[in-house]
C-alpha cells in the first residue's frame, strides 16, 4: 500500500530544553495575571507533550511505519470581585512547539473567569442562539457517535438509512479528516495500516457518507474509510474520528451576533453525556451571556437548553470564520435560529 508522506514530527519539541518548556507556562501564568486584577487564583498552570510510534505489520504485505509528537499548554484559574468567584480555563494543543501562544492561553482563561463574575439567570423563551467553537465541539462528539458505522448497524443511530438525505442545514458541512494540516490526529494510516484520506460526511446539510473500519465496510458492502482506531497493540480496532470538522463559513464571530435583536451566547454546557445519539433527545445546563441589540451585556447562569439534533442542525441559520480545534475536534461559531432556554 502507498501512504502518504506527512510532516507529523517536531524535532524541535525533543531538541527544546526542559527548562523552557516550564518557561513557557510560566508565561501562560503570567499573561493571566497581568490581564486582570480580579485574577487571585491560579490553580494550575502547565506543558504537556506527547510522541509516540506506530507500527502495523501482517502477513499480507502490510509495512506501515509513522512517528509524531505534539505539544500543549494549558491553564485553570479564579476570579474574584465582591463575594463572587468564578472559574476560568484555556488550553492549547499544536503539533509544533513554536505555534503555541502562552500569551493567548493566559488571556483568555483571565477573560473567560472574568466575564462570569455576578451572573444571573433569565426567563425562559425560545430565542437565537450563538455557540462558542468549544459548544460546538461538544455537540460534534455526538454527532462523532451518530456517524459512526457500527453505531448505525446496531440500530443506535438517528442518522441509519438517511444517506443522501438532508440532516442538517445548508451551512452545514462535516469532515473527518487525517490528512489536515498540523492537524493532532493527522497520521498517514489508520491502526488496520489503511490508508487515511479526507472524508466528507455531510456537505451542504446532506449525508454524504458514515465513517468505516475494514469489519464494518465489510458488513455494509463498502470499503474502509481509513477511521480504524485502537487504544493500543492490546486491544481490537474499532470505527473511530481523526480531525473532526465543522467547516468554517465566511462570516465573522461579531457579524453572527450583531443582527440579533435578543438572544443568548452560550460559552459552557454542563451534561452532554446525557444526550441520546439514538432519539437524538438533549437537555443540558448551560451558561453564557445575554445578547442585546447586536452586543453582549450580562452574564447568565443557571439556565438549560434543550432540544433534539435533528432539529438543532437545522436550525443552524450561519457559521463562522473563526475555525479552532479543541483537542482533535474543530469548529467555528455557530447560529441557531432559535433554541429552547429555560430559566426562571
Amino acid at each position: 500500500m502507498k501512504y502518504q508522506d506527512m510532516e507529523l514530527f517536531d524535532a524541535d519539541i525533543v531538541r527544546t530544553s526542559v527548562e523552557n518548556k516550564i518557561d513557557l507556562a510560566r508565561q501562560v501564568e503570567q499573561a493571566a495575571k497581568v490581564s486582570d486584577p480580579r485574577i487571585t487564583i491560579i490553580e494550575r498552570s502547565g506543558y504537556e507533550e506527547n510522541e509516540f510510534s506506530c507500527l502495523i505489520m501482517n502477513t499480507r504485505g502490510v509495512y506501515a511505519f509513522a512517528q509524531s509528537n505534539l505539544s500543549g499548554l494549558y491553564i485553570s484559574l479564579v476570579a474574584e470581585e465582591n463575594a463572587d468567584a468564578q472559574t476560568g480555563f484555556s488550553a492549547m494543543i499544536k503539533k509544533k512547539i513554536a505555534d503555541l501562544q502562552p500569551e493567548f492561553v493566559g488571556r483568555e482563561a483571565a477573560q473567560k473567569a472574568v466575564r462570569n463574575l455576578h451572573s444571573r439567570t433569565i426567563r425562559s423563551a425560545r430565542m437565537p442562539c450563538i455557540m462558542e467553537p468549544y459548544i460546538v465541539t461538544k455537540f460534534l462528539s455526538i454527532v462523532a457517535a451518530i456517524v459512526n458505522a457500527e453505531s448505525v448497524q446496531k440500530g443506535k443511530s438517528m442518522f441509519a438509512g438517511k444517506e443522501g438525505q438532508a440532516v442538517a442545514s445548508g451551512a452545514f458541512t462535516l469532515v473527518d479528516d487525517a490528512t489536515y494540516q498540523n492537524g493532532i490526529s493527522s497520521f498517514p494510516f489508520d491502526a488496520e495500516g489503511i490508508p487515511t484520506r479526507k472524508n466528507i460526511i455531510v456537505e451542504n446539510g446532506v449525508l454524504c457518507n458514515f465513517l468505516y473500519d475494514t469489519y464494518t465496510a465489510n458488513k455494509a458492502g463498502k470499503k474502509s474509510t481509513g477511521n480504524a482506531r485502537r487504544g493500543s497493540f492490546r486491544t481490537l480496532p474499532s470505527v473511530g474520528t481523526t480531525n473532526f470538522m465543522l467547516l468554517p463559513g465566511a462570516k465573522k464571530p461579531e457579524e453572527l451576533i450583531g443582527d440579533i435583536e435578543e438572544g443568548f451566547y452560550i460559552t459552557e454546557v454542563m451534561g452532554m453525556h446525557t444526550a441520546n445519539p439514538i432519539s437524538g433527545d438533549f437537555s443540558v445546563g448551560a451558561s453564557g451571556l445575554m445578547i442585546e441589540n447586536g452586543s453582549l451585556t450580562y452574564p447568565v447562569r443557571g439556565v438549560t437548553i434543550a432540544g433534539n439534533l435533528a432539529d438543532f442542525l437545522k436550525n443552524i441559520d450561519a457559521v463562522g470564520n473563526d475555525l479552532r480545534f479543541f483537542g482533535a475536534k474543530a469548529a467555528p461559531t455557530v447560529r441557531l435560529e432559535s433554541l429552547s432556554i429555560s430559566g426562571k
